[in-house]
Parts: C-alpha cells; structure tokens; sequence
C-alpha cells in the first residue's frame, strides 16, 4: 500500500488548531444536564422558521393553509433532525478510523474534541426526535462511483463532513434566533451552532490542505471527477430535505407527488442556493469548484 504523504501543515493551521481546542476546553458543557425537555411541544405554532420549509416560495406554501403548514413544520423538523443523527454517525465513523493514523497525526489531538462533541450532538438530536416524533426518519447513503485512491477518499471525508456541517449551520443559526419558536427548539439550534462554528472553522483549513495533498498525488482528470462527484453530493443533500414521508405525516394527499414538484420547481432554487452559499463560495476560492453550476440529478 502506497504510503501517505504528511499534510501540508502551515503556521496557520496549527494556531488555528490551538484555538479552536482552547475554547473546546472553555465551552464544554454537559448536554445531559443542559437540556430540560418538557413533556410535549405545542402542536399549534411552528417548529421551524417558515422560511426554511420546503414549500416556501412555491405555490404549495400559499395552497396548504397555517394549520397544515404548522403541521409540516414539525415533521419537516423532525427529519431535519433526523438527518443530523444519519450525518453525524457516517462523520464520526470516518474520523475514528483516522485518528492517529498516518497523514493525520496534527489534527488528532483536536480529533478528540471533535468526536465528542459530535457523539453529544447526535444524542440530543435523536433525544428530540424520540420525545417529540417518537421515531428517527431513516436516511441512505450516496456512494462512490467507483473506488478511490487513499489521498481522494480522505480528502471526499472531509469535504462531505464541510458541506454537511455548513449546511445544518445555516438552519441551526437561522432557528436560534427566531423568537417565534419555543425555547426548546431554539437551544437544541442555538449550542449545536455555537459548537459548529469551531467545527466548521477547523473544516475549512483542514479541508484546503487535504485539496492540495490530493492535487499532487493524482491526474488533473482524477481531480475533476472528484469535482463532478462532490457536486452530485451537494444535490443529492439538498435534496434529502424533500422527504415524501415528512409530507404523508403532515396529513398531504400525495406526498410523493408534492415531493417530485418541489425537488422540479425552479422557485426552489433560490432558497436551496442560499442554503448552500457559504460551502459554495468556499468550494470556489479554494479551486475545488472550477464553476457555481448543479448537475440535474
């Protein structure tokens, strides 16, 4: 097996480690203390920001009426959530079979830190949906083409693990500051992005070395499958927020139906293009997106 080559390790990257670690240290809390969880939420007021549900912007959102739009809300909520439970196992699988292991031995101390916060973030995520929907939506994977070399596969870990993270971030910083929600729902949103910020911070310097590391060890042409593919991922995560299963437990007629006309509406692109501004931009800066253009998938 083809050794791999140390990490690009700058000045930067290493202060950047520092900090963030340091204040991992000074924000620790305990979420098994932090959260009180009240018996039930209100069914009759919105659990997440109407701007951030699926059929806003669409002509579905002005047909469904409040009560129904409430209603998708708590379940759109739930799946959200969901989907953090799914994201954060896969990411913390891939970090644990790294840790301490060649071409990763400077980030792993910070490694730690970000296991366990992520271990606490997917308990108090699937802790929200037990309580409050009394089940977890399921999720599949996206998978590879084909198989890829050690450099590519360590450098897709991690940029999957951004775009997740920044993803989430922009409905987690949105939702803790909308007073309109309870409080419940704002905390959950609230810590989990005080500690993504680190996470995300740590993910784009970290992200950037492994881009360079995996420019040198393969062909041009390697690299722009690597960009096809990653741009199919932001899609199919998109996309995972259209769940036809949420819709069928708002009480919709045809979820199915209403899934395949927003995932085709093209009113829908602007706000998947805000969700996705940060990641994208970063995508672009660093060379990893040669252009801003979605495949069709």
């Amino acid at each position: 097996m083809t050794a791999i080559a140390p990490l690009p390790v700058t000045d930067r990257f290493m202060e950047v480690l520092e900090r963030l670690s340091e204040r991992s240290v000074e924000d620790y809390y305990n979420p098994y203390q932090t959260f009180q969880w009240p018996e039930t939420l209100e069914e009759n007021r919105f659990w997440m920001t109407p701007e951030l549900l699926t059929v806003y912007g669409t002509e579905h959102y002005d047909a469904l009426g409040e009560e129904t739009l409430q209603r998708l809300s708590k379940w759109e909520s739930i799946n959200f959530y969901s989907l953090n439970v799914h994201g954060i196992r896969e990411l913390l699988i891939e970090v644990v079979g790294r840790i301490h292991m060649p071409g990763f031995e400077v980030p792993s101390d910070f490694f730690h830190h970000f296991i366990g916060e992520e271990n606490e973030h997917m308990w108090f995520f699937s802790e929200f949906c037990r309580r409050y929907g009394h089940k977890i939506y399921g999720s599949t994977g996206m998978r590879a083409d084909a198989a890829w070399e050690p450099e590519v596969e360590n450098f897709l870990v991690f940029t999957r693990i951004l775009f997740f993270e920044e993803l989430v971030d922009h409905y987690n910083s949105r939702m803790a500051k909308d007073d309109s929600l309870c409080h419940t729902i704002r905390e959950v949103n609230r810590i989990h992005h005080q500690d993504e910020s680190r996470h995300i911070a740590f993910g784009r310097e970290l992200v950037s070395l492994l881009y360079q590391r995996m420019c040198q060890a393969v062909s041009a042409e390697r690299v722009r499958e690597v960009e096809a593919y990653l741009k199919r991922y932001v899609v199919y995560s998109i996309n995972s927020l259209y769940n036809p299963h949420v819709y069928r437990d708002a009480g919709i007629a045809d979820p199915l139906a209403l899934r395949n006309a927003l995932v085709a509406d093209e009113c829908r692109r602007p706000h998947e293009r805000k969700a996705i501004r940060k990641p994208l931009s970063f995508f672009l800066k660093t060379g990893i997106f040669s252009d801003d253009t979605l495949p069709v998938v």
